[in-house]
């Protein structure tokens, strides 16, 4: 990785006491076939462990920011980017040696597309993840190829031109580093999709459980806060806690409780709010 010259690409790794991970993710990003230049910033998001040490140690530029939350860390990353193409991932992720080289080569193909994202397949974990994954990115590329409109894409492995990017929002929260960028990037310009060129992420978040990731992770801090936070303009829910190999059964199951308490109270208030502004519309 030189980074001599202005380089091709900045990888942008957030990175939140994540020393178990961080090693083998940019190992496999040094081995990349890529023959331009390419640097990858890290961002040290309060780390408390090793992380920004062990990306030093591989030749990372490391970056700070202090507030919370992985669109503050990526956000910082990609201003901090010296890259013409911005490229997001995640320090749980690794990555076959053409991964770059497939950017490079689709940008090249079609020189105004203003980015390219790809799928993510889980590494370990229970069957279901892996299936739910693979269904997913299945359905984004067909509709991609039946309508030549990208649906959704993962933070693990979207690549984008940084002149089209004007920052990650901020008060979005959850999924303002996907579907809030990919609405960004889709009125700048064209954004493909590549089925052939996965990234690889642990299933570490899916030991919790199918009913753990379908109700709080993915209802609750994905679904309801991205309709919820866009219906009223603020960040009623704010992005979900960093997972923890420590965390209790106990706590867990409270926490799906109180995800389910939550998701009521918070559709009880947006159907409020949607029949008030009716009636003011009739009057």
């Amino acid at each position: 990785m030189s980074v001599d010259r202005a380089p091709r690409f900045t990888v942008v790794i957030p990175a939140y006491n994540e020393e178990r991970f961080i090693g083998d993710c940019l190992r496999s990003l040094a081995l990349q076939d890529f023959a331009g230049e390419y640097e990858v910033v890290v961002v040290d998001n309060n780390c408390t462990d090793g992380t920004a040490e062990i990306a030093r140690q591989h030749g990372a530029v490391v970056v700070a920011e202090a507030q919370p939350g992985v669109c503050p860390a990526r956000h910082r990353g990609s201003v901090a980017a010296r890259g013409e193409i911005v490229v997001s991932s995640d320090a749980d992720t690794v990555f076959d040696a053409g991964w770059l080289s497939r950017i490079d080569q689709s940008f090249r193909r079609e020189p105004d597309r203003v980015a390219v994202a790809g799928p993510c397949r889980y590494v370990g974990g229970p069957w279901w993840g892996r299936v739910y994954a693979g269904i997913l990115f299945e359905l984004v590329h067909f509709v991609y190829r039946l309508t030549g409109r990208v649906l959704y894409v993962t933070a693990t492995n979207i690549a984008f031109r940084k002149d089209a990017w004007s920052g990650y929002d901020l008060r979005g929260t959850q999924g303002a580093d996907e579907l809030g960028l990919l609405c960004q990037l889709r009125a700048r310009g064209r954004v493909t999709f590549d089925r052939t060129n996965p990234t690889f992420t642990s299933a570490r978040r899916l030991t919790r459980g199918l009913v753990y990731n379908l109700v709080v992770s993915w209802f609750f801090y994905y679904a309801l806060a991205v309709t919820l936070n866009r219906v009223t303009g603020r960040p009623l829910i704010g992005t979900a806690p960093a997972f923890r190999n420590s965390d209790r059964p106990r706590f867990r199951a409270r926490l799906v409780g109180l995800a389910w308490l939550a998701a009521i109270v918070a559709l009880t208030l947006v159907g409020a709010e949607l029949v008030e502004n009716s009636w003011v519309a009739k009057r």
